[in-house]
């Protein structure tokens, strides 16, 4: 099966200096997709040249341009960008998958600017309020964990939590072949008496059912045991978990290279454990979990972060061609209506 996919190329820090080379590269690798690259023509056009004045005869009709005139700026109000900029590539690209064009759409843009137009034009799954930002964490059983919701809700109802953890069950089978998934939820103690009324809610709901393995709170330092498949939180406190994980990683890692270079001694340790130095830093290294995926449309939406490389804007694309691959929004369709539970207050 052909696998289409829309690459808003204007989106991000970089734009498409770094997207085009990564959506390049995911053609090279994989045989099986087709690629719209949605940006200002001309600039599109001359960028695929410079890199490889062949890809046009190499990719054939695998490789197409969408034109889209303008660009939504990463700082940019989403409801100005909704109003103001109808031909925006981010639109564009969405507009491609609602038409069934496209399979799934990639974008690194404006985070609030692409999860309103994904909401709009592509709508969310029948029983399914809102949908969700989750992304994939590793853990120190050599797996991953899902968390959600990673911005999309800054705060989350007792039902949209609840909606939450029902998703991310559905995603842990589709995804994972997980048959029955822990879920959690992110909580401040592991005592059902601590916590937002939301939360404490939601918990209630989830542990009076059967159909979702429901193992109860964990606590932010336990995001990483690996002991849970999925974990549960508003957008704030998500959000606020990642950029901390983020910037605790880099702190590791430029601590280590600041204590390995120091002196003779310590550059001479270095030399003698490079090789489980980079493989440490492969490991935590979130690039490679770039990707987060918009949980809950009727079709897929990848989120690439804004700063990624050309790597992690690739695995981005990996990662949207894995769920088509799953049909995960047919996935989370088929299951959560059976899922939807009772809100008792």
């Amino acid at each position: 099966m052909t696998k289409t996919l829309a690459i808003d190329c204007m989106g991000g820090d970089y734009g498409p200096s770094v997207i085009i080379p990564a959506a390049l590269k995911a053609l090279e690798i994989h045989s099986d997709i087709t690629i719209y690259l949605v940006g200002h023509q001309e600039q599109v056009k001359q960028q695929v040249s410079q890199l490889n004045p062949q890809a046009f005869d190499i990719f054939g009709n695998r490789l197409r341009i969408q034109h889209a005139s303008e660009v939504i700026a990463m700082d940019e109000k989403p409801s100005q960008a909704i109003r103001n900029k109808s031909d925006s590539s981010m639109r564009v690209s969405l507009q491609l998958v609602c038409d069934n064009v496209a399979d799934a759409c990639v974008s690194a843009g404006n985070t609030g600017a692409l999860m309103a137009l994904a909401t709009i034009l592509i709508g969310t799954l029948p029983g399914v309020d809102r949908p969700a930002i989750v992304v994939e964490l590793p853990n120190k059983k050599g797996t991953v964990s899902h968390m959600l919701d990673l911005g999309a809700n800054i705060d989350a109802s007792a039902e949209q939590l609840t909606g939450f953890a029902m998703m991310g069950h559905v995603l842990c089978q589709a995804v994972d072949g997980i048959d029955n998934p822990k879920v959690a939820l992110l909580n401040i103690g592991e005592e059902q008496s601590k916590g937002r009324d939301s939360i404490k809610l939601a918990g209630d709901i989830l542990s009076k059912q059967t159909e979702i393995n429901y193992v109860g709170y964990i606590e932010a330092n336990q995001i990483f045991d690996g002991d849970v498949d999925v974990i549960v939180c508003d957008g704030f406190t998500g959000n606020n978990v990642l950029k901390a994980c983020e910037g605790i990683t880099r702190f590791l890692y430029d601590q280590l290279k600041v204590e390995f270079t120091r002196n003779w001694r310590s550059k001479l340790i270095a030399a003698m454990v490079k090789p489980v130095l980079k493989s440490f830093q492969k490991r935590i290294n979130p690039d490679q979990y770039n990707g987060a995926s918009l949980l809950g449309l009727r079709e897929i939406v990848i989120k690439s972060h804004g700063s990624a490389d050309i790597k992690a804007t690739l695995c981005a694309i990996n990662k949207a061609i894995s769920e088509i691959e799953r049909q995960v929004p047919q996935e989370i369709q088929n299951k959560v209506s059976h899922l939807v539970l009772p809100i008792e207050r």
